[in-house]
C-alpha cells in the first residue's frame, strides 16, 4: 500500500514538473485564427503583433488549399485538407499579402504593427 501512494506522489511530481510548464508556455502563445470556408479566408485581413502565430484552418468539407505568400518569393507550399491547418509566426513587422496556390481569387493579407 505505501508503495502505491508513493508512486502516486512521484508521478504528480513529474505532471508538475514536466507536463504543467509546456502546457502554460503553449496556452501563452499569441495565436490567430483565420478559417478557410466557402474558397474564403475568414477574416480576409488580420492584424496581429510581432511574435504572433497565425494558424489557417480548412473548414472545407471536400477542398484542399493553401496559403501562398507568393510575392515573398517563396514557392507554392503544400496543399492541406479538411480539418488540417497551416501555420505561420510572423516576427517583423509589415503587410504580408497571400493567396490560394490552387484558387487565385482566394486572397488575403496579414498586417504585423506593435
Amino acid at each position: 500500500m505505501k508503495f502505491h501512494i508513493v508512486l502516486v506522489k512521484y508521478l504528480l511530481a513529474a505532471l508538475l514538473i514536466f507536463v504543467f510548464p509546456v502546457y502554460y508556455a503553449q496556452s501563452n502563445t499569441d495565436t490567430a485564427t483565420v478559417e478557410i470556408y466557402k474558397f474564403q479566408f475568414n477574416p480576409q485581413e488580420i492584424t496581429v503583433k510581432p511574435g504572433t502565430t497565425v494558424r489557417w484552418i480548412n473548414k472545407e468539407k471536400r477542398q484542399y488549399h493553401s496559403v501562398w505568400f507568393e510575392q515573398l518569393g517563396e514557392p507554392e507550399p503544400d496543399y492541406f485538407f479538411p480539418d488540417e491547418y497551416y501555420d505561420r509566426t510572423f516576427t517583423e513587422e509589415g503587410s504580408f499579402p497571400y493567396r490560394c496556390g490552387p484558387h487565385p481569387k482566394m486572397t488575403g493579407v496579414v498586417h504585423v504593427k506593435q
